[in-house]
C-alpha cells in the first residue's frame, strides 16, 4: 500500500506539472511581470470593448487546449467549418518572415464594460405604426435615396457623422498595431480593425441614421480609449462627411460619400472614399476602401444587413498588404457574414491566412495555429428594443451639462428632430426634421441668390500630387474649442433659425435652447458662411 500511495503521489505531481500554464514561457518580445498572474481559458478578459486586449502572442491568455477542448465552438451558430476554412492556403515553412502565431482552439467570452456613461436610452424605439415603406420606395426605384426625404420613423436617435464615430468602438486594435514591432502582425492589426467597423450594423438594418445638415459637426473625446474625433458635413449635394480623429498612437481620417439604390426587395449603400490611418511610431500609413452594405427584405420584420465586396489594404511603403472578400450571401450558401483574406509581402507571398464572421471574429492561422484577433464585445440588455444599439453607440448622442458648456451649436446633440425621436416623440422629430430640411432648403437658396460658395469651417479641400481631392483637418477646431471657445466666436446668425413649436421640445434641450436663442427661434443651428 505504500508503494501504491507513492505511485499515486507521483501520477498527481505529474498532472499538476502538465496542467500548470504557469510554466509556459512568455514568447519572445513579451516584457516580463505584463501578465503576472495567468489567466485560465475559462476565465474573462479583463474589461474591454475588443476581445483581445493584450498581445496576440500572449501565451497567458491564449495557449494550445486544442487536446482537452477541441469540441469547443467559438461561434454561436457553431464553429467554422473545415469546408469554410479551406479556401485558405498553406503557408510555407521555408524562408518564413514571421514568427508563428501560437495556437487557441476556444477564446472566452467577452465582458461587458462600464464607461461612467449612461447604459439605456430615455426610451425604447416607438412603433411605427401603418407606415407603408413599400408605397414611398416603389416611387422611388432607382434614385439615389440620399435625395429622398424620408419619414422619421425609417430613422434612429444617431446621424451620419456619430456612425462615422462608431468606427472607432474598438480603437484598442489601432492601439495594439501602434506596439507591435512585426510589420506582418501590424497588418493583422488593421486589418481587424477594418472589419470590426462592420460588427455593429448586424442588429441595425431596421433604420438608417440622420442625413446630417450642411456645416454639422460632431465631437467625441474619450478618455478611456485615449481618443479625439470630429466629424464635420463638408457638402450636401452631393452628401459628403468627413471626419478625423487623434491619440497618442495613431491619426484616424476618411471622407465619406454614399449612394443608395433601392432594388426591388432590398437596398444596396454603396460607399466611397478612403479609410486612412497612420501610425507616427513606426511611421506607417495604411489606406483601405468600405465594401458594398444591402439591407434585404425591406418589406418584412426580418430585414437584415449583407456586406460583400473586396477591402484592400495598402501601406505606404509597399512592404504589407492585405486583401479581405466579405462574402456574399446567398440562397445556396451558407456562408453568410463570412470574411477571408490573407496578408502578404511585397513579392506577394503569403504570411498570415484571416477568416471569420465579421459579426462573430476574427482569425488568424490555420488549423490548430488558428488565433482569434477581435471579437465583438456583448450587446446591452434588450438591445433590440433600443434600435439594436451597442453600449458604445448609446453614449454617443449623450448630453450632459458640462460638456453642454464646450460644443459648437453645430453639433449633432442639439438637434431637436434626433432629441426628440430619442425620447419617443415622433410627432415632434417629424416636424423638427421637416423644418431643419426645409431651412436647409432656403440658406441653399440663398447662397445661389448671393453667389456664395460655401466653405466648412473645421476642413479644407487640398489637391493631392496624384490630382486627388481630399478632405484635410485644419485643426482650428480644437484650438478654437480651446481659447476663447465656441460661446466667444461669431457664426452668421441669419442663416441658423429654425422656427418650431417650443411645446414639442424635449426637457433636455430646454436649457441649452435658451443659451443658444436669438429672438423668436426655438434652436439656432448655425450653417458658417465665408
Amino acid at each position: 500500500s505504500i508503494q501504491q500511495n507513492k505511485d499515486l503521489k507521483a501520477k498527481l505531481l505529474e498532472i499538476h506539472n502538465i496542467t500548470d500554464v504557469s510554466n509556459i514561457a512568455p514568447p519572445v518580445g513579451t516584457p516580463a511581470g505584463d501578465n503576472d498572474e495567468p489567466t485560465l481559458i475559462h476565465q474573462p478578459l479583463q474589461p474591454s470593448l475588443s476581445h483581445e486586449s493584450s498581445s496576440v502572442l500572449s501565451a497567458s491568455e491564449f495557449f494550445d487546449a486544442a487536446e482537452n477542448f477541441s469540441n469547443c465552438s467559438t461561434s454561436s451558430e457553431g464553429s467554422l467549418s473545415e469546408e469554410g476554412g479551406s479556401f485558405l492556403s498553406d503557408i510555407s515553412d521555408e524562408g518564413t518572415e514571421y514568427t508563428p502565431i501560437p495556437s487557441v482552439t476556444e477564446v472566452p467570452p467577452t465582458p461587458s464594460c462600464t464607461t461612467g456613461r449612461r447604459s439605456k436610452l430615455p426610451a425604447p424605439k416607438p412603433d411605427t405604426g401603418d407606415f407603408s415603406l413599400c408605397n414611398l420606395l416603389f416611387k422611388n426605384i432607382g434614385k439615389d435615396l440620399c435625395k429622398v426625404s424620408m419619414p422619421v420613423t425609417l430613422n434612429e436617435p444617431l446621424c451620419v457623422l456619430q456612425r462615422l464615430c462608431e468606427e472607432l468602438e474598438y480603437s484598442e486594435l489601432l492601439d495594439k498595431a501602434a506596439e507591435t514591432t512585426d510589420k506582418y502582425e501590424r497588418m493583422v492589426y488593421i486589418a481587424a480593425f477594418a472589419v470590426s467597423a462592420y460588427s455593429s450594423s448586424y442588429h441595425r438594418a431596421g433604420h438608417k441614421p440622420f442625413n446630417p445638415v450642411l456645416g454639422e459637426t460632431f465631437e467625441c473625446i474619450r478618455e478611456d480609449k485615449g481618443f479625439q474625433f470630429i466629424a464635420e458635413q463638408v457638402s450636401h449635394h452631393p452628401p459628403v462627411s468627413v471626419c478625423h480623429a487623434e491619440s497618442k498612437n495613431f491619426i484616424f481620417y476618411q471622407d465619406m460619400r454614399i449612394k443608395t439604390k433601392f432594388w426591388g426587395k432590398s437596398m444596396e449603400i454603396l460607399p466611397l472614399g478612403t479609410i486612412h490611418v497612420y501610425l507616427p511610431k513606426t511611421n506607417d500609413h495604411y489606406q483601405w476602401n468600405k465594401v458594398t452594405t444591402c439591407v434585404h427584405n425591406l418589406f418584412s420584420g426580418q430585414r437584415w444587413a449583407d456586406q460583400y465586396g473586396e477591402m484592400v489594404i495598402t501601406e505606404e511603403n509597399g512592404d504589407a498588404a492585405c486583401k479581405l472578400t466579405f462574402v456574399k450571401a446567398s440562397y445556396w450558401s451558407n456562408k453568410r457574414h463570412e470574411v477571408q483574406g490573407s496578408v502578404t509581402s511585397r513579392d506577394g507571398k503569403v504570411i498570415h491566412n484571416l477568416f471569420g464572421k465579421w459579426t462573430e471574429a476574427l482569425y488568424c492561422g490555420v488549423g490548430r495555429s488558428q488565433k482569434c484577433i477581435w471579437r465583438p464585445g456583448t450587446m446591452p440588455e434588450d438591445y433590440e428594443l433600443y434600435y439594436g444599439f451597442t453600449r458604445f453607440a448609446i453614449e454617443l448622442n449623450e448630453l450632459d451639462p458640462e460638456l453642454e458648456k464646450l460644443l459648437p451649436p453645430t453639433d449633432t446633440r442639439f438637434r431637436p428632430d434626433q432629441r426628440l425621436l430619442e425620447e419617443g416623440n415622433i410627432a415632434g422629430a417629424e416636424m423638427s426634421k421637416q423644418q431643419i430640411e426645409q431651412s436647409q432648403r432656403d440658406r441653399r437658396k440663398q447662397r445661389e441668390e448671393l453667389g456664395i460658395e460655401y466653405n466648412p469651417m473645421w476642413f479644407n479641400k487640398v489637391t493631392l500630387d496624384d490630382s486627388k481631392e481630399q478632405w484635410v483637418f485644419n485643426y482650428k477646431y480644437w484650438d478654437v474649442r480651446m481659447n476663447p471657445g465656441f460661446s466667444n466666436i461669431s457664426f452668421p446668425e441669419k442663416l441658423c433659425m429654425v422656427h418650431a413649436n417650443a411645446n414639442i421640445l424635449p426637457p433636455s434641450l430646454k436649457g441649452n435652447i435658451i443659451q443658444h436663442t436669438v429672438k423668436h427661434c426655438t434652436w439656432k443651428y448655425i450653417e458658417p458662411i465665408q
